[in-house]
């Protein structure tokens, strides 16, 4: 290398640099359009289909807008960035005035034009020489290399061997060995920055990367599937177990960790309205087993939005609830985890049912028929009573329109959301169907993997239709509808349990078990809602599994049979690998024990064979023959 290149490192930086400015531009683009402007209301889940869910979204859209809530990282990756393109512009304006890569061009360090003659070459080397020597240039490496280089470009128009040797390899030294490295600048390399650069390799290598390390592991560590804190968890295994009812497990909920410092009161001021939020819906709420502020703040929280009382909540307080709502569904999904683990079907339950009361904002003793839209309790009490009357909401939607009752006080267009709601609530069929893959009839043998298939119909959906989100508008979030599927023993034992998501107007879900012991058994099998109050039900499975010995016996196919005998890849190549080292471990043998072994291409005979082999030989020598065909052995494996 005949001088030293600043614009290759110029180069692999913006190149580097390019990989995260322009992806990191297109990111916070995104994000400043949807805070300032917002985005499409189904991408949020702003869909009012009755009146009373607009004001749900309506405050969806206004929380997807604003600077607010693009959050700490945002703003750090903003500032970053606009660093970062800063230097990538500067970089950039640098290799666009002197953009090329130096190469070895003696015209041009020598600064005169090409083919130029003998004499101009000795007049510009003579200047610049003059003009770049140590001798007058004393403790200047430019200067000393710039020398160095004018000696070069002069060597190289003037040698025959050097000006052939740049003229077909570019360097007046010869063809050079090629060399791949990452161009550093050359203030990087100089001696009076060594300490800065040391300094600086100590800080990011010492310092920024074992914290960005320790940060990134330490936060990591505390969360475990579903991103849910294992101090949660924990919480849930001491807390559930399978006496937990339904009323207690909002205590439950808002002891959780990630809630623990988000809840906890920080100002006189949030104390004062939190001893007042107590004194409100402590008489409501089940007498704690924990008597620690999180839980029972958390708690009042969520008796305020079970009882529809949230409007005389403080602005603060609202805002403790949204959080702990939005994190409501992935926690109760945990909750649901350790129940599973536990063996406790029965909590297992009432952890959907509380996810259902959660969504509805409905508690233990209200009236399903409140999810219907501007059904107060008069109107509850009108479509009760009666020999018509209808306590369960999924009665009153199956009740013909013209037949339903407490629509009389209504407006038109409260009526219309009534009748809109009752379209969007599912009418769920369930219906059970147990086989064994592959077999030709229904019977089922102990050890066989047999299948439950669980066919769900939503019936109000047309073919093609799609269920959507569920119709919640005391939920301040979107939610969409899912179904649970859990079946489990007589005993408790749990089998299987899955959230299915599906939104298909018909959805197949499956069941795999090993068939038990030969016998009569019975399953329960319940399908629970995930947003729905009183829809879930429960069905029998009955399964009759036969004894294995009943089984009529296998019988394999001849050609099956065959393919059995025949040696796989492996075993040619490895009999391949012993016969090559049989041939060379017994070479020497062979040349001594040439008269006892068989001929080459015949394989060994046995002791018998060959006692008969010997007779034919006797028999021949007897008779003045000594020939030794090879025609005897062939008739010696004939007989």
């Amino acid at each position: 290398m005949l001088q030293y290149d600043n614009q290759a490192w110029n180069f692999f930086l913006l190149t580097w640099l390019s990989l995260y400015v322009f992806p990191s531009w297109w990111i916070i683009k995104g994000k400043l359009y949807n805070a300032l402007i917002g985005r499409k209301d189904s991408e949020i889940g702003a869909i009012a289909r009755t009146s009373i869910e607009q004001k749900k979204a309506d405050q969806l859209k206004r929380n997807s807008k604003g600077l607010k809530g693009l959050g700490v990282g945002f703003w750090l990756n903003l500032i970053l960035t606009i660093v970062l393109t800063v230097l990538f512009i500067y970089i950039a304006t640098s290799i666009q005035s002197d953009g090329e890569v130096n190469t070895f061009d003696p015209f041009k360090i020598l600064e005169i034009d090409q083919g130029a003659d003998t004499k101009a070459i000795k007049r510009a080397y003579k200047i610049l020489g003059l003009k770049y020597h140590p001798d007058k240039n004393p403790n200047n490496p430019a200067a000393e290399a710039k020398f160095m280089m004018v000696a070069k470009a002069y060597e190289a128009l003037t040698d025959d061997v050097a000006r052939k040797n740049y003229e077909e390899y570019g360097n007046p030294d010869g063809k050079q060995s090629l060399e791949v490295s990452i161009g550093l600048p050359s203030w990087l390399l100089n001696t009076d920055y060594r300490n800065l650069v040391l300094m600086a390799y100590l800080i990011v290598m010492v310092g920024v990367i074992p914290f960005c390390v320790w940060k990134y592991y330490s936060d990591s560590s505390k969360y475990g599937e579903k991103d849910v804190m294992y101090d949660t968890y924990s919480w849930f295994h001491h807390s559930l177990d399978e006496t937990t009812l339904v009323k207690s497990m909002p205590e439950t909920l808002a002891g959780c960790a990630e809630f623990r410092s988000v809840i906890m009161p920080k100002t006189e001021e949030d104390t004062a309205a939190t001893k007042k939020l107590l004194d409100k819906f402590k008489p409501q709420m089940q007498k704690p087993r924990y008597n620690h502020i999180v839980c029972i703040k958390g708690s009042a929280l969520l008796h305020a939005h079970l009882t529809r009382q949230t409007d005389e909540l403080t602005d603060a307080h609202k805002e403790d609830l949204n959080y702990i709502l939005k994190r409501s569904g992935v926690l109760i999904e945990a909750m649901i985890t350790v129940c599973q683990h536990q063996e406790s079907v029965k909590t297992l339950m009432n952890g959907i049912q509380f996810s259902q009361y959660i969504t509805q904002a409905l508690w233990l003793k209200d009236s399903n028929l409140m999810q219907l839209p501007h059904i107060t309790d008069e109107e509850i009490k009108h479509v009760l009573k009666g020999k018509n009357g209808v306590k369960t909401l999924s009665k009153y939607i199956a009740t013909p329109n013209e037949e339903k009752k407490g629509l009389a006080d209504l407006t038109p267009a409260q009526k219309e959301d009534v009748l809109t709601c009752c379209k969007i609530i599912p009418n769920l069929t369930v219906d059970t169907k147990i086989f064994v893959d592959d077999d030709e009839n229904s019977d089922v043998y102990e050890g066989d993997l047999c299948t439950v298939r669980v066919n769900l119909t939503r019936e109000h959906l047309e073919e093609g239709e799609k269920a959507g989100q569920v119709h919640a508008p005391y939920f301040p979030y979107p939610r969409m509808e899912a179904w649970w599927i859990i079946m489990s023993t007589k005993e408790g034992k749990i089998i299987s349990i899955e959230k299915v998501t599906k939104a298909d107007r018909e959805v197949k879900h499956d069941i795999k078990f090993l068939a038990p012991r030969e016998g009569t058994y019975v399953f329960d099998l319940h399908v629970m809602s995930n947003a729905y109050i009183g829809f879930d039900q429960k069905l029998t499975v009955e399964l009759n599994t036969l004894n294995a010995s009943a089984l009529p016996e296998y019988k394999v196919h001849p050609e099956d049979a065959e393919l059995d005998d025949e040696p796989t890849l492996f075993e040619e190549m490895m009999s391949a690998n012993v016969e090559e080292d049989s041939d060379d471990e017994d070479e020497d043998a062979d040349s001594d024990d040439d008269d006892d072994k068989p001929a080459e291409g015949i394989k060994e005979l046995s002791a018998q064979e060959r006692k008969k082999l010997e007779l034919q030989k006797r028999r021949k020598a007897a008779a003045g023959d000594d020939s030794d065909d090879d025609s005897s052995v062939e008739e010696v494996y004939a007989d």
